[in-house]
């Protein structure tokens, strides 16, 4: 990956509705080998989609809570079953494994407290493995869905 490459990268960050043409124009380069890079990117899985960033707010999901989980043992098939599970609920908008104790961070977005007190009883706190559950509420986003820097 050379300076164009990551030049065409953090043009599509910025804007990932740019036409061939609008983005070969900005990493100064012709069509056809700007092109002929993205579709290598994309190959090669620099590139891994493309996709709307959606507002929570605007689709009735004003609530974020972060949920450390700690699992009860740490063997292969706990841990393949805890994040099969928590791969299906559709509020955990992110899912992390760590190293050290906590195990998981979930991002979880909600309509509300009572809602997000539902999905932790009913689902969260059903999950398989789960030792420990400890959350803390979102107040504000400082820093939110920054492009990687190149």
């Amino acid at each position: 990956m050379d300076a164009v490459d990551r030049k065409i990268l953090a043009e599509l960050q910025q804007d990932g509705r740019l036409t061939v043409t609008e983005l070969a124009a900005r990493v100064k380069l012709s069509v056809s080998p700007c092109h002929r890079r993205v579709r290598d990117l994309e190959r090669t899985g620099a590139i891994r989609g493309y996709r709307a960033v959606v507002d929570p707010a605007a689709v009735g999901l004003n609530f974020e809570a972060l949920v450390f989980v700690t699992l009860r043992w740490e063997d292969s098939d706990t841990v393949a079953a805890f994040e099969q599970a928590v791969a299906a609920v559709p509020y955990v908008v992110q899912a992390q494994r760590l190293f050290g104790d906590p195990d998981y961070l979930l991002r979880v977005a909600t309509a509300d407290l009572a809602a997000f007190q539902r999905l932790y009883d009913q689902q969260l706190a059903t999950l398989p493995g789960i030792q420990r559950l400890t959350s803390t509420l979102v107040m504000k986003h400082v820093v939110d869905d920054r492009p990687l820097p190149g």
